[in-house]
């Protein structure tokens, strides 16, 4: 029996995924896989999004992030080697090449390579080189040196926080519980993914636990005392800042595809198949990618680990001879701020308002208050959700919540019923647990669905 060698691209979330499925399937189907990994880290499999949990003091180290060891990888099957960069990939000749020459051919290349910080000219040295107490929160090793500068900083330090997605936000929540003051500079709104009602909600919540929330400006440079940073600047404006992180997104490491043939977008991002495929004998998967977004079956770029997992798992089984697929999203997230006595769980799912009127829908939308438990119960804590709704079909398109602690994950529910085109009136009807501790006997969740329902 022939052995097909398959030469992966990345070693985090998509790309182990793929491999270990495709040695499941192999198994199965009777194909024999010698599966290579190369990865330009020194860490693999691990949760970026527990770093800032990790910076917080929740996580003891990042040791504990690390879901499956290189080690443990190889005694698998896998030829892991990590430190080395991809630089070339030759698709006529199947073969990509290092950074040290090294040529390694292939049968099948998965593209996993993720997608790294953006780190911007002006927070970079001259001669391009980081400023010591400059970074982004991306790696281990980010997360390694921010525990470093953090400390270095010590007692009364001032931390600026350059972008309001969700790491900003995580990012402000560590700091404020370390004792550190707090500036968050966004050139947008907050979490621009909200619509403005709901991002004003969590703005509100930053600055009741004692962050400086600063909208509508882009920073454009450093202050520097010789090599030391002591602050940022923007056209009209400055902070002084101790320490200064990078939350300004990412963008898909694909460098290496140019020149290939390898179709990508104006971002750089790849589009694959349900199944992983981009060209013959070329697949792709994880946050290099877009993704299906099944509402208006337009292609996003939403980097989580999620869709990394699961499109690599689907990647892997239909390489080695299986039919898995990955059927896209509906655009769910989450996350939580809580500090200095302010607690809030803020997630999404679906449309926004501007999305589903270039969808071509006639949108209904309505902002509904209530309480993520019995009023009488301890558990109680203020909830807001936002429901959108199509006028003509009815048809749920997009629901958002901020809120107390209970309030973030009621989400889930609302996904559930935008992967399966459901109504406005199913969400409002669905079989939902209640009991006091957890949810009013209507939950406020059907609430907000029923009272946009009445509008229709």
């Amino acid at each position: 029996m022939s052995v097909t060698r398959v030469v992966v691209v990345g070693a985090d979330a998509a790309g182990m995924s793929a491999a270990h499925q495709a040695l499941r399937t192999a198994r199965r189907t009777g194909r024999e896989l010698a599966i290579t990994v190369l990865d330009r880290g020194r860490h693999t499999s691990y949760s970026a999004c527990g770093i800032p949990y990790w910076m917080a003091g929740d996580v003891d180290g990042g040791d504990d992030l690390v879901a499956r060891t290189a080690a443990q990888h190889r005694e698998a099957g896998i030829d892991l080697r990590l430190g080395t960069e991809v630089v070339a990939a030759d698709l006529e000749g199947r073969t990509v090449t290092t950074a040290g020459g090294e040529s390694l051919p292939y049968d099948e290349l998965v593209v996993a390579t993720g997608a790294p910080a953006i780190v911007p000219d002006w927070a970079l040295r001259p001669d391009g080189t980081p400023h010591p107490m400059v970074g982004p929160v991306k790696t281990l090793d980010d997360g390694a040196a921010w525990l470093q500068r953090l400390e270095e900083a010590g007692d009364g330090a001032h931390v600026v926080v350059v972008g309001a997605g969700y790491i900003g936000v995580e990012v402000t929540e560590a700091a404020l519980r370390r004792g550190l003051g707090v500036t968050l500079l966004t050139r947008g709104r907050g979490l621009a993914l909200l619509e403005e009602d709901m991002s004003e909600r969590v703005a509100i919540g930053l600055c009741d636990a004692g962050a400086e929330v600063v909208l509508g400006v882009e920073v454009t440079g450093l202050q520097l005392d010789g090599d030391r940073v002591c602050g940022v600047t923007w056209e009209g404006g400055s902070r002084e800042a101790d320490l200064v992180v990078l939350a300004i997104g990412v963008r898909p490491a694909t460098g290496f595809l140019a020149g290939s043939g390898i179709e990508l977008t104006e971002d750089g991002a790849l589009r694959p198949d349900a199944h992983g495929r981009v060209a013959d004998h070329v697949w792709a998967a994880g946050d290099c990618c877009e993704v299906r977004r099944r509402l208006d079956d337009r292609w996003v770029f939403r980097p989580l680990g999620t869709h990394a997992n699961k499109h690599g798992r689907a990647l892997g089984d239909s390489l080695a001879g299986g039919d898995l697929a990955f059927p896209g999203v509906v655009d769910t997230s989450i996350t939580r701020f809580a500090a200095e006595g302010v607690h809030l769980e803020i997630a999404r799912t679906g449309l926004g308002h501007d999305e589903a009127v270039a969808a071509g829908h006639d949108p209904v939308t309505l902002v509904t208050e209530g309480s993520t438990a019995s009023g009488y119960m301890p558990e109680a804590d203020p909830i807001a959700l936002w429901v959108m709704a199509d006028r003509r079909t009815r048809r749920l398109l997009g629901v958002q919540v901020v809120g107390g602690r209970g309030a973030g994950k009621r989400i889930d529910a609302a996904a559930a019923v935008l992967w399966h085109d459901g109504t406005v009136d199913d969400l409002a009807w669905m079989d939902l647990a209640y009991a006091p501790p957890f949810a009013t006997a209507w939950d406020v969740l059907q609430v907000a669905a029923r009272r946009v329902a009445e509008r229709l």
